[in-house]
């Protein structure tokens, strides 16, 4: 399962996002639903970064991404939010291969 963690201030603003697992869907290469949410992700992360400057840091590990927003920003604010509504749509759809979390600070 992917899980996906957004992490939103008490003002609601989106300090950064994490992402972790496989969602299981189908075999590597033809799983419709990793690549729904691979390709969602990069786009934010593109967007926000070089799209529209927001002071943030992207990492990659093994089997996680993590986005972190180190000054508030509205676009960011806009992008990650929208993201999140995407995964909480896929989450519907495909509710054993992605789960979505938020964690208020």
């Amino acid at each position: 399962m992917i899980t996906a963690l957004f992490k939103v201030t008490g003002q609601g603003s989106y300090e950064g996002f994490s992402f972790s697992g496989h969602s299981g869907y189908s075999e590597a290469g033809s799983d419709i639903v990793c690549a729904a949410v691979s390709s969602a992700v990069m786009l934010t992360v593109n967007s926000c970064i070089d799209g529209f400057n927001v002071d943030a840091v992207p990492e990659v590990f093994d089997d996680t991404v993590r986005f972190t927003v180190n000054k508030k920003s509205s676009d960011a604010d806009r992008l990650i939010g929208a993201l999140k509504e995407h995964l909480e749509a896929l989450s519907e759809e495909y509710p054993e291969n992605v789960a979505v979390t938020i964690e208020e600070s």
